[in-house]
This record gives C-alpha cells, structure tokens and sequence, in this order.
C-alpha cells in the first residue's frame, strides 16, 4: 500500500512516497484467523455414540481442527467401561439431575447446531440396549482406516440415528445401514463387521476404555489436550473456552463457521435428520 506524503523544507516542498507493507494472516475458509501457533497439539476425544454429550463435543471440535493448530483424533470406548472403572453412576440415578439433562440436551443441540432429539425412552437407550457393537463396529473402521475421515462419518451416523431418529444402533442390519450411509460399500461394511467380533478389536476398544480410565475419566466427552508434554484433561461439552485458553487458542462458539463452508457431509446428516 503506497501514500502520498508532503514535507516542507527550506526554500521547498518535497513529496515523499511511503511504502506500508501489509502482512496477510493465515485465515480458514470461513475468513476467521488461523493459530498463529506453530506447533501443532495433539487433542484426543475419548467418546461412546450412547452418549449425547459426546455428539455436541466431537461436532465441535471436528468444527476447530482447521482453525485451531491441532491434531485431533478420535478415540472410541466405552462409556460403560468408564463409569465401572471409576465408581461412576447414572443420571437415572438422581431423578432431577435426569430431569434436567433432558431439557440441557434440547437446549445445548439448538445453541450448538446439532440435531439433538431425546428419544421416547432415554433410559432404555443409555441402559437397555447400550451401545457394545456399535462401538466394536467403529473400533473396527478405525483400525482399518489410515485416519480418522471414515470413522468420523461412521460416528455421525450412528448418534443421528440413535439421537435424532431414535432409531435401533445394535443390530447388524442397523449397522449396515450405518456404514453404507458412512460411504462404505456393501462388501466393506460386511468385512468390517466380521472384524468387530475379532478379539483383536474387543481388546482395542477395552484398551481405550482404560486409557480413559488412566487419564482419570469418570465419563464422556473426555478431552485430552496434550501441552508441552503434559496432558491436560477435560470433562463434557461445555469446557471449550478453557481448552481453547489451555491451547493458546481462541475460542469463538460452537459454530466458528459459516453454514456455507461447513462441513458438506456433515450439514447433509443434519438436514436429513431435521426433515426426518
């Protein structure tokens, strides 16, 4: 950028061109700045699709990883295996608290733009029927997959069906449905579900379950953001101002993106979740 600038000296008038240099800052493809950190940090997400708290957390964060400097991966467990390990109860345990996480629920999913419904019988879902092959199922895609792209989409699926269609996630018909919905072809799908029974994927998943335990989970979302050598943990979906501030990050929403340039596979579930 060039301006013009004149100076009076004895006996003229000079014009004197000054040059200001303009410095672009790297910048996402919502427009909002980028980190300026050059280090990237590693941040894992221990989550379980049977949990609600979980889908508000994972969307998030898939939202930041282009603008905040991480690396983020997912780490399926389960929320069962957590809650035993470390003495942990349910909501149904405490009526009001139960009473309230509905309404939270509804709220949280509406501020964060996640299509969160409770289905007929939450207690049912969380307690009865759980979630253990579906998260063998998504163990599975994950040791099959070179990153996290698949099981990302695999997840999605699997809470928009449990948790805004109220639909069954435990049946290997339902998980066919899933992993077709995912992207996966039929022969896949069928490969990936032979392999979730294998005691190499059973041992996997019970392997992350206490990874959580070890970084002390009592529950899920369960956030680890690894910080110059240290592990810093977070527990829930509603810590991201702090973890932003633990990262040298800067925290602006849930929805730190334009509808616009969102993520395409993901808005598409959402839409069809809400038309459903």
């Amino acid at each position: 950028m060039y301006a013009l600038k004149y100076k009076a000296f004895p006996g003229c008038l000079v014009a004197i061109i000054s040059v200001d240099i303009l410095t672009t800052e790297p910048r996402s493809e919502s427009g909002l700045k980028m980190s300026s950190s050059s280090k990237v940090k590693l941040v894992e997400l221990f989550y379980d699709v049977i949990s609600p708290y979980s889908w508000l957390a994972f969307e998030v964060l898939c939202r930041y990883r282009n603008i905040w400097n991480i690396n983020l991966k997912l780490r399926p467990a389960l929320l069962g295996g957590v809650y035993k390990g470390a003495g942990n109860k349910g909501p149904d345990d405490v009526p009001r608290k139960f009473h309230y996480m509905v309404t939270d629920l509804l709220r949280l999913g509406s501020y964060a733009g996640v299509p969160l419904r409770v289905p007929a019988q939450p207690i049912n879902v969380l307690l009865g029927k759980g979630s253990l092959p579906a998260m063998r199922f998504v163990t599975a895609v994950a040791e099959d997959s070179a990153g996290d792209a698949r099981v990302e989409r695999v997840s999605r699926e699997l809470w928009t069906r449990i948790w805004s269609n109220g639909q069954d996630i435990n049946q290997l018909s339902s998980l066919a449905e899933v992993g077709q919905k995912a992207g996966l072809s039929a022969r896949k799908v069928e490969e990936l579900l032979e392999q979730s029974q294998n005691k190499a994927i059973k041992d996997k998943l019970w392997n992350t379950t206490e990874k959580a335990l070890d970084y002390g989970g009592f529950g899920f979302p369960l956030t680890v953001c690894h910080v110059e050598g240290e592990p810093k943990v977070f527990f829930g979906s509603d810590r991201f101002e702090l973890m932003a501030h633990c990262l040298g990050e800067r925290w602006v929403g849930p929805k730190p993106v334009h509808p616009s340039v969102m993520d395409s596979q993901s808005h598409a579930t959402m839409r069809a979740a809400m038309a459903s």
